[in-house]
């Protein structure tokens, strides 16, 4: 254990760790060795600052977003002194001349098709048009760019960029523990409160709607995740990672829905039943014991497809079968009461029958069997499009694999 003065010392390498803080240390070390190689070639210029900044953005969270940004940026600087020696053989610096060069800068940008580089095209323009000689600042910017472009790309490349799977998980843990503690709150509020307020059901309702906005904030973590993984030397088994991730949260994104649905049938049977319960007592434990179970095998289930060690797989695996055999069992006694509840009292059954509905839709989303199907599926569509458009790359990666594989766990084993 260390003592209390060599403890900031370990936070601090721990911190290094951490995607955010290697990601901040790699971008300050690329932009500093372009800057220093930048005054090696152009020792006349004072400030070559174009090759420090083009390294700093070029050296992106990933590295497949590091070599398809460096082109992009070379070809918006390129496109940006284009245009500023063109405009200044016909005209000098003045207001309108400016801005002309900035509306045909921003036109070409969009032609030539640099994205989000295209005010990069505008300022490339207007930095090589506000100097006395043109000719000689377009090209020492061009060296720049390329110089710290360079510098950016080989700094990925030597040293791999950090894998964001981590950050990721996490997101997707979180977000089914949103989904978890929602179901133990409904199942609450039908066992506990009794009679349920239309009110107090309408604001589950919103707080079920409001899963859509943690869904697109774990969606944009995923792709930074499973952009990551692309063309990454540090990964083994990359394409099964994104997919085990992507198709997990396609799964918790469908359950996120039918939470919805279910809390608006819920809702709907408030609204019918302004003075009793929503479902006989006996049924009301039970419903909450099943939401338990639900959320039980949710939570799992987000384990289970975050996790990277085998052995936690198999745990993961093991709560998440056991959950939804408890829920399924749970469900059955479920169905056997309201349908005796139903014969006597037949008032809104067909809500009975969508809570049963929804409840299925969950627990078959979460079945173990059907996600390593699934996965299979997803595996091989992938392995057709590479046949399809790199046929002689396929037959060479099927040669060096050999026949020895075997099918892919539902878990994350990178």
């Amino acid at each position: 254990m260390p003592d209390v003065t060599t403890a900031p010392v370990f936070k601090l390498v721990r911190r290094t760790r951490e995607p955010v803080a290697a990601q901040t240390l790699r971008s300050t070390a690329a932009a500093v060795i372009a800057y220093v190689v930048a005054l090696m070639v152009l020792p006349a210029q004072p400030a070559p600052l174009t090759a420090p900044l083009t390294a700093l953005l070029v050296v992106q969270v990933t590295l497949y977003a590091t070599l398809t940004t460096g082109v992009r940026r070379v070809n918006s600087v390129v496109a940006g002194v284009v245009v500023a020696i063109g405009f200044s053989a016909l005209v000098g610096l003045t207001w309108w001349s400016l801005g002309l060069t900035i509306f045909a800068a921003l036109i070409v940008g969009h032609l030539v098709r640099v994205s989000e580089f295209v005010p990069e095209v505008a300022i490339s323009a207007m930095l090589v048009l506000g100097v006395t000689q043109v000719g000689s600042a377009a090209w020492h910017r061009i060296l720049e760019t390329l110089i710290g472009a360079g510098v950016g790309l080989l700094f990925n490349l030597l040293l791999a960029p950090p894998v964001w799977v981590q950050p990721a998980g996490a997101s997707i843990e979180g977000l089914a523990s949103g989904i978890g503690r929602m179901l133990r709150a409904m199942g609450e509020d039908v066992a506990g409160l009794g009679h349920v307020p239309v009110a107090h059901a309408a604001a589950r309702l919103h707080e079920a709607r409001r899963l859509d906005h943690a869904i697109v904030e774990v969606d944009a973590s995923l792709r930074q995740a499973e952009e990551s993984l692309r063309l990454n030397p540090r990964v083994r088994d990359g394409l099964l990672a994104r997919i085990v991730l992507r198709t997990g949260l396609d799964t918790l994104e469908i359950c996120a829905v039918v939470l919805r649905v279910l809390s608006r049938t819920l809702t709907d049977l408030a609204k019918h039943r302004t003075q009793e319960r929503l479902v006989p007592a006996d049924v009301a434990v039970l419903l909450q014991d099943l939401f338990g179970h639900m959320a039980r095998a949710v939570e799992s289930f987000a384990r289970l497809i975050t996790t990277q060690v085998s052995a936690n797989a198999e745990e993961a695996e093991e709560r998440l079968t056991e959950a939804l055999a408890d829920g399924r069992a749970v469900r059955d006694r479920v169905a056997d009461l309201l349908l005796e509840d139903v014969q006597e009292h037949p008032r809104q059954w067909q809500l009975y029958g969508a809570l049963l509905s929804e409840v299925d839709r969950i627990l078959d989303e979460l079945d173990v069997d059907k996600r390593t199907e699934r996965l299979t599926q997803e595996l091989d569509r992938r392995a057709a499009e590479v046949n399809e458009r790199h046929p002689r790359l396929a037959a060479l990666a099927a040669r060096l694999r050999g026949s020895g594989s075997e099918p892919p766990r539902p878990g994350v084993e990178t």
